[in-house]
């Protein structure tokens, strides 16, 4: 359900599992219907144009992937879940939390295995940190501080420009980015939040910070090449590094179906991604804060910032016995108990495929399904919507500045 390109790479990266394979697909856009069937062999009966088509059909497929827009989740998913699909939503959930809650009590209800694609949980070094802090290496946790470096340029195309820019028609930028975070810090805290304040906001990305000179577009723009969130110096290159004979790739493949220079010249001269990021409709902040205050008493800081640029999570953990400092690839840690200073290499993709978190995620998913058994995930709906809260609370202590108590 929704062929773009977190729906289409999740699918090749079942599809590489040597153990799934895709039979339909449903895809209101016909250019990426059309593309995601060619690249699939899906038959003409497993193509449809919406979800809804889905309504009258006999189940058709062991599991599904939910990769609609963020406020279209919950009625795919809970007509799936109805029809005895086992599922794999793509987060977040929904961007509020009563269609969050009908989607965990729909899957609940059906008894069908249900991931949330949180996929940092997923990766090589999630699970080495994960093993030393259950190991007791460090002692207890005291605190923990991560940074999301969301980048410069993604900001720009993801989150001015792009699906996600207004939180009206998308979700809260904390909800759309870093429920990832949330979601994993809480995983490697093993406590649940008890109270949540936050503070951040919309610093640079809006009509009163526009340069002189600045154009409505792009490629009409006379200070387009000093400007560091130019559209042209960021796809063009993407144009020029693409091989022929594979797919378009991420976040040249938002853009464009075609990776020519004139196919995206035209996106840009028409197109959302190509007008200047001083005057979108973009309301999501470009900066947040978040600080938790854990059950047993620790406590927790997230920064999201657009202001970096676009790689590894940062994360510095603080416990009684010990120190940690991560940075997706290696893993420090002083132990106060003996002194050592050692450094592990952990492997890891790179930042845009969450560090070979989506085939850990999609694996675990097809073995999970294969098996009938849910234990080989590690979350499900009910811990996804516990760290959505979290998120909801972050967002509302935010908004009204004040500090939010989780029941």
């Amino acid at each position: 359900m929704g062929a773009g390109q977190r729906g289409t790479w999740y699918s090749r990266l079942a599809v590489l599992t040597g153990r799934a394979e895709i039979v339909a697909v449903a895809e209101a856009d016909p250019v990426r219907r059309a593309a995601f069937a060619r690249e699939f062999g899906v038959p003409a009966a497993g193509v449809f144009d919406g979800w809804e088509r889905l309504a009258d059909c006999a189940r058709i497929a062991d599991g599904a992937i939910v990769a609609t827009q963020d406020a279209m989740h919950e009625a795919p998913t809970v007509l799936l879940a109805g029809q005895g699909y086992h599922l794999m939503l793509e987060k977040p959930m929904a961007p509020a939390e009563p269609a969050a809650r009908r989607i965990a009590d729909a899957v609940t209800a059906a008894g069908v295995i249900a991931a949330v694609c949180h996929v940092l949980r997923y990766t090589p070094y999630t699970a080495a940190l994960k093993e030393l802090l259950d190991s007791g290496r460090i002692g207890r946790i005291v605190s923990m501080q991560h940074l999301e470096p969301v980048g410069w340029w993604h900001q720009a195309h993801s989150f001015v420009r792009g699906n996600w820019r207004n939180s009206s028609v998308s979700s809260p930028m904390l909800l759309a980015k870093a429920c990832h975070d949330v979601d994993w810090l809480l995983y490697l805290a093993g406590e649940r939040v008890h109270r949540v304040s936050s503070f951040g906001g919309l610093a640079h990305f809006r009509a009163d910070q526009r340069p002189a000179g600045a154009a409505d577009r792009c490629l009409d723009c006379s200070i387009e090449a000093e400007c560091p969130y130019s559209a042209p110096k960021l796809y063009f290159p993407l144009v020029d590094a693409q091989r022929p004979d594979e797919p378009v790739h991420w976040p040249l493949s938002v853009v464009t179906a075609e990776a020519s220079r004139s196919a995206v010249t035209e996106a840009l001269r028409t197109g959302e991604y190509g007008r200047c990021v001083y005057a979108c409709d973009n309301d999501v902040v470009d900066h947040q804060v978040v600080a938790m205050e854990l059950a047993g008493g620790g406590t927790v800081t997230l920064t999201m910032t657009a202001f970096t640029p676009a790689e590894h999570r940062m994360t510095r953990i603080f416990g009684t016995h010990g120190y940690i400092d991560g940075n997706g690839a290696s893993i420090r840690l002083v132990d106060f108990r003996t002194g050592a200073d050692t450094t592990t290499s952990v492997a890891a993709g790179g930042p845009g495929d969450h560090s070979d978190g989506d085939a850990g995620l999609v694996a675990a998913f097809v073995a999970a399904v294969a098996a009938g058994d849910a234990g080989l995930l590690r979350s499900d709906v009910l811990t996804s919507l516990a760290g959505h809260q979290v998120v909801w609370a972050a967002e509302e202590a935010r908004r009204t500045g004040t500090v939010v108590t989780l029941a």
